[in-house]
């Protein structure tokens, strides 16, 4: 009775252990991904978290770099960086309340970082009411 339970014991180990040495032959097998293929997955990701913004300056704080804008979703508070590309050579400076603009940024951290901010351009119809009120004043 010893010998036979010591000789099933020694066959599960047996075929415990080849098991594993199999398992672990498959794992190795595998190659490894590329540095490009790595790299995929985050730029997929980081080219859907890009959002757009239009809307009206409400607030500019430059001690602290941020800026709010009022659009369709809402008042939004954007952080400033070295990496923010302002239109025309602008800075946050040059940045007025009741400006408005289009915004491109990425949520990182909870925070809305602003990437590009352009000035937007008035629409048609406001040009032809600043044309109009300039011809009435000519001919005054």
């Amino acid at each position: 009775m010893k010998k036979t339970v010591a000789l099933v014991v020694s066959f599960l180990f047996v075929f415990a252990v080849t098991g594993l040495s199999f398992s672990q032959e498959q794992k190795e097998a595998a190659p490894a991904p590329t540095k490009e293929e790595q790299k995929m997955p985050e730029r997929k990701h980081a080219k859907q978290a890009r959002h757009y913004m239009h809307g009206e300056v409400t607030a500019v704080d430059a001690a602290a770099n941020t800026l709010t804008v009022k659009g369709k979703k809402g008042e939004v508070t954007f952080m400033i960086d070295e990496k923010t590309k302002f239109d025309k050579g602008m800075t946050l400076a040059d940045v007025k309340v009741g400006d408005k603009l289009t915004v491109k940024y990425a949520e990182m951290g909870g925070k809305m970082m602003a990437r590009n901010i352009t000035m937007k351009k008035a629409h048609h119809h406001e040009k032809k009411e600043m044309k109009q009120e300039e011809k009435k004043e000519e001919m005054k």
